[in-house]
């Protein structure tokens, strides 16, 4: 049985990002092996804009199917690639998408979304 690789994507403030990056330090520090990658929206606007539908498709095709080049992955899908190439653009900014050369690769099986009710 493989590893699922996931992503956190959290909605939170500096503060949270320090926190966390504190505490896995010092986990760190301990001895125990992290693997685990977060991403971090300072608003759930952002972070619902920057994972919209359209994005969303996008990953899950470049994870299933990879992409050896932008212009490949706007004919796949069907669509513009101007925009295609600009929500390669946000996705990459984010970590989500990778980028070797051309190429582009969506390393996470799961996103897993965390949103916060009490304050900061």
């Amino acid at each position: 049985m493989t590893a699922t690789h996931k992503v956190q994507v959290n909605v939170g403030s500096l503060a949270d990002i320090g926190k966390r990056f504190s505490q896995a330090w010092n986990r760190a520090a301990a001895g125990e092996t992290l693997d685990e990658t977060h991403v971090t929206f300072l608003t759930i606007q952002t972070m619902l804009e920057t994972l919209s539908p359209r994005r969303l498709d996008l990953l899950r095709h470049v994870r299933q199917h990879g992409a050896n080049s932008v212009r490949e992955l706007a004919q796949a899908l069907g669509r513009d690639y101007k925009n295609v190439h600009q929500d390669v653009a946000v996705l990459e900014a984010t970590g989500l998408l990778v980028r070797d050369g051309r190429k582009l690769a969506a390393p996470w099986d799961e996103l897993q979304a965390r949103v916060s009710l009490l304050p900061s």
